[in-house]
């Protein structure tokens, strides 16, 4: 049988990298497209097998590059996301313009699969422009190629993540940590790890036109959430719910850091669920577990924000006020 050749997009980012060691491991040849090669390399060479990964440096969407690309490949797998927009990169064209274009070029020619990693809980963030692009490349990718499993998992978490870290770098340092709507949004974290489990699974099973919400075990709120990272580093903060109004005000200013840590659109996405939605078949519905459970995984490495760092005990001091 003909080894699968895999190319992947958005290769840098933690499920990216943990899919190519996965994939790798298992005799898989990845192409890794990157923006900035030399940049990449060191984060990806050293998660791969000698011999099992190419890196390919594509700045721009090169249609012709992409062809090229797409035309050797078995499975395509897209990772590509924005958490926010800059003056070079917008939701339409990451969300929905490169995933179209990807779909259709999978289909012209007839490649094995195309996977695309998209986004739990967005079907009702109607005034979300981050939800809204989601979407639309979501319904774009169905359209253009048959071949396609969209993924849409929630939050996904891992010692990599842009989540757990940066909250418990926020917790370790404020004394107050403001929340939004009272902190009842809920969410399903899935482990990185469990995610590239059923992505793995998927690349070799023979599912096609699929769509698929990735869910963890766990159901928790985002108040709980903080309290579990608080509890994790031994920190005690105060967590201030915010009026929506304050709140709207404080996304406003914040959003014009060059890295934003909120935005207008994410403080509406925010007012929505990240749970099973009943629209689409999960996981757990087609046999593929996700059971690593938020506090233990986090307990792995959330000394590193503890006083003390890995020699520090943790003795379960957080606490909501």
């Amino acid at each position: 049988m003909k080894q699968k050749e895999i190319l992947l997009f958005g290769a840098t980012g933690q499920i990216g990298r943990n899919l190519i060691r996965k994939l790798t491991k298992n005799n898989y040849k990845v192409t890794a497209v990157t923006r900035n090669i030399h940049r990449a390399g060191y984060k990806l060479k050293t998660q791969a097998n000698p011999g099992y990964l190419n890196l390919v440096e594509l700045k721009r969407f090169d249609v012709n590059k992409i062809e090229e690309l797409i035309k050797n490949c078995s499975i395509c797998i897209n990772l590509i996301g924005i958490l926010y927009e800059k003056k070079n990169q917008n939701f339409k064209m990451i969300h929905s313009d490169l995933p179209s274009l990807l779909s259709i070029k999978a289909n012209e020619f007839k490649i094995e699969k195309f996977i695309h990693i998209s986004a739990l809980g967005i079907e009702k963030a109607y005034d979300s422009n981050y939800a809204k692009s989601k979407l639309e490349g979501e319904k774009r990718i169905l359209k253009n190629f048959n071949n396609s499993i969209i993924l849409k998992p929630s939050i996904v978490y891992s010692v990599d993540d842009n989540f757990t870290t940066n909250f418990m770098t926020l917790l370790s340092r404020l004394p107050v940590m403001p929340i939004y709507y009272n902190g009842r949004t809920k969410f399903s974290p899935i482990h990185v790890l469990d995610l590239v489990e059923i992505l793995f699974q998927l690349i070799n099973g023979k599912n096609q036109k699929l769509v698929l919400e990735c869910l963890g075990p766990e159901v928790i709120t985002f108040k709980e959430i903080l309290n579990k990272l608080l509890n994790s580093i031994n920190k005690k903060r105060l967590l201030l719910p915010l009026p929506l109004p304050i709140a709207s005000l404080s996304a406003k200013i914040l959003q014009i850091l060059p890295k934003p840590l909120l935005t207008e659109d994410q403080l509406k996405l925010l007012k929505y669920d990240n749970t099973k939605s009943g629209l689409y078949d999960t996981n757990f519905d087609i046999g593929i577990k996700a059971d690593r459970i938020f506090d233990v995984e986090l307990e792995k490495y959330s000394f590193n924000w503890r006083s003390g760092g890995q020699f520090s005990k943790n003795n379960k001091l957080g606490q909501t006020k």
